[in-house]
């Protein structure tokens, strides 16, 4: 059985009202999700500076396990959405916790790193918190079908193709919903580029 009939095979068992279903899912996405905390840690550099990936995922396992007692997933696309929902406020609470004005980074200089796919265009980056927030919170205010293509390509890192096959849409309508996820990320933080 594939990893994406289990869980889809969880979350109707979930949605049947099994208490245990919770627990299931996320011990058997945990591995899944670790990645997925890795690579979003990685968009977060004034965080990755003072939490670990491990650290990071057990807060956002918790969100996620609050979470799952409201809000009950109709597919595996949408679980791996709502689990990057709590990485990414567990992200940004750290991230305002660690830049504040009190906070432990406030004071150092962290290297960001570039969002355009390390092609040095330090221009297109935010150099502060407040920068990665407002891009961080522009993508939770993407219509849902955009979101899921960015949680899928640039948080994920899965390829067009990869993510195409978990939303069970084509490529050709993946490539549109990225291409407008862009468009309107671009718009709304105007000096940035998202490739």
């Amino acid at each position: 059985m594939s990893h994406t009939t289990e869980l889809n095979d969880k979350l109707e068992r979930l949605r049947n009202g099994s208490q245990e279903a919770r627990e299931q899912l996320i011990e058997h996405a945990c591995e899944r999700l670790r990645i997925l905390t890795q690579r979003m840690l990685k968009k977060f550099p004034g965080v990755q500076r003072w939490s670990q990936t491990d650290d990071v995922l057990q807060a956002a396992l918790l969100r996620l396990h609050r979470a799952l007692a409201t809000v009950q997933p109709n597919s595996a696309a949408e679980f791996y959405g709502l689990a990057a929902t709590q990485v990414r406020r567990e992200l940004l609470d750290l991230a305002r916790h660690f830049s504040g004005p009190e906070g432990i980074g406030a004071n150092h200089k962290t290297d960001t790193g570039s969002i355009v796919g390390g092609k040095g265009e330090q221009d297109a980056e935010p150099s502060n918190v407040e920068g990665w927030s407002r891009f961080h919170n522009a993508v939770e205010a993407l219509p849902n079908e955009q979101r899921q293509v960015v949680d899928l390509v640039w948080y994920e890192g899965l390829s067009q193709p990869e993510a195409a096959e978990v939303i069970s849409i084509s490529l050709a309508t993946l490539k549109r919903r990225w291409a407008a996820a862009k468009m309107t990320l671009c718009e709304v933080l105007e000096d940035w580029a998202v490739e």
